[in-house]
């Protein structure tokens, strides 16, 4: 463990923390600095199948620390140059979490605002604890918003709902963002982790080579056309038509016995 950013992998499964309760996990450019890292580091972990992402504590992330100290702040406004280039590796950060490899869960307590709740859109999943409480918050503090919230949040729930969230903006529920769609489920607060973890392991049991290639599929649907699409989905299904754990996952139905993955 180090600084703010904490890394444990067990199971097939990597849990990474934000662990800065004194400001209820409010996230600096050192933070980012630290969670860009540790996502670079999970990207390239073959062992890894599942990433489980939350806060230390009681709350998720609040967003953007704006009483940290001046030289740990992403906007310090010292210069529109300066600000616009921390940013956007801010920004590069939150884009490597969307993309990585694994699949993804954000595990969500307390409080999910600003820039905490555009890092929760970017995950796979987000179970949310009853205790949840999710708001835009950008409109209110006189800024347009950052870390690609709008983006995700558009492509989640559709314009209108996005334009709701975002242009009038206040404290959401947890059961009323299950109720939107803007979480997958809602449990206990003293379950959260533990729901968490249950799907990390359903997840983490399947074949590796499928999961990563149906999240690549689930990803490229927003960002190429039909037919590109389809050209890279055929690819990677005869990939794994052709790996070992296709033909584990056949023999296994036939014989009514769990499958034993390998990953090749």
């Amino acid at each position: 463990m180090t600084g703010r950013v904490h890394v444990t992998v067990e199971n097939a499964t990597a849990t990474v923390v934000i662990d800065n309760a004194d400001r209820r996990n409010a996230v600096s450019f050192t933070v980012f600095e630290e969670l860009g890292s540790a996502i670079s580091d999970l990207a390239c972990s073959p062992d890894v199948r599942v990433v489980i992402l939350s806060g230390q504590g009681i709350d998720f992330s609040v967003g953007a620390d704006l009483a940290a100290p001046a030289g740990s702040r992403t906007l310090r406004g010292d210069s529109t140059v300066t600000d616009t280039a921390r940013l956007r590796q801010v920004c590069a950060t939150l884009h490597r979490f969307h993309h990585l490899p694994q699949v993804t869960i954000a595990a969500i307590d307390g409080a999910c605002a600003g820039a905490g709740l555009s890092l929760a859109a970017a995950a796979d999943f987000r179970i949310a604890s009853e205790r949840a409480v999710f708001n835009t918050a950008f409109l209110n503090a006189g800024l347009s918003g950052d870390l690609g919230g709008v983006w995700l949040i558009t492509r989640m729930l559709g314009g209108a709902r996005a334009r709701e969230l975002f242009l009038t903006p206040g404290k959401l529920t947890a059961q009323a963002a299950l109720d939107l769609g803007l979480v997958t489920a809602v449990t206990g607060a003293g379950a959260l982790h533990d729901e968490a973890r249950s799907l990390a392991q359903r997840l983490a049991a399947s074949a590796p080579l499928a999961l990563r290639a149906m999240k690549q599929n689930l990803l490229q649907t927003s960002t190429t056309s039909l037919s590109d699409y389809l050209l890279a989905e055929t690819d990677r299904m005869v990939q794994c038509f052709h790996s070992d754990d296709a033909r584990e996952a056949a023999d296994a139905f036939v014989n009514k016995r769990r499958p034993a993955f390998t990953g090749h």
